[in-house]
């Protein structure tokens, strides 16, 4: 991730906080916090069809997903203030697209499974907690009747073909809401 980063000076004392994933909760509270934001930068300029991050457990891969969510989801429109301070806020460009893009954000970190099978249904619980965040999407003609009924069953025991379906399925109708990718 290049040679950007530095540490967000504190005005207080800051602690690390191990484990801790969610970036507004590192940034908001007493964290110490090394600033990963031209990540957002070089990913996005990079137009890569397919990101694999790979690194080993611990490493902060999904903090940095979290950080990527939160800048581009349109759940956080208007919340720019996250990243005031941030590298990533000195660039005029990207300040525009904060908080403009529809973001799928799956995140298999707490799935523990005895079984296959126990796996499976917490990988379509998650599924199916993705699905009822964009339940707006059941309101008005961005979906047909076929669309709405597979929306609608979408659940931890849904079968194994609709959860392969899902994601794409999900990404296809978010792209139509918003008319964009």
């Amino acid at each position: 991730m290049g040679g950007y980063e530095h540490a967000v000076l504190p005005r207080r004392a800051r602690t690390t906080g191990i484990g801790i994933q969610d970036f507004e909760q590192v940034i908001d509270g007493s964290n110490l916090y090394i600033d990963k934001t031209l990540f957002i930068k070089e990913w996005w300029e990079n137009q890569d069809a397919v990101t694999l991050i790979t690194r080993p457990r611990r490493f902060g891969k999904t903090l940095t997903m979290d950080m990527v969510r939160r800048f581009f989801s349109t759940e956080y429109a208007g919340k720019g203030e996250l990243f005031e301070g941030l590298a990533i806020w000195k660039e005029e460009k990207y300040r525009r697209i904060q908080g403009t893009f529809p973001v799928i954000f799956l995140s298999f970190v707490g799935i523990k499974a005895r079984s296959f099978q126990e796996a499976k249904e917490s990988i379509c619980y998650e599924i199916e907690r993705l699905y009822n965040r964009c339940c707006f999407l059941l309101e008005g003609n961005c979906l047909n009747h076929k669309e709405k009924q597979f929306f609608e069953n979408i659940s931890a025991k849904m079968e194994g073909y609709a959860a392969a379906a899902s994601v794409g399925a999900i990404s296809e109708y978010l792209c139509r809401y918003f008319g964009k990718k």
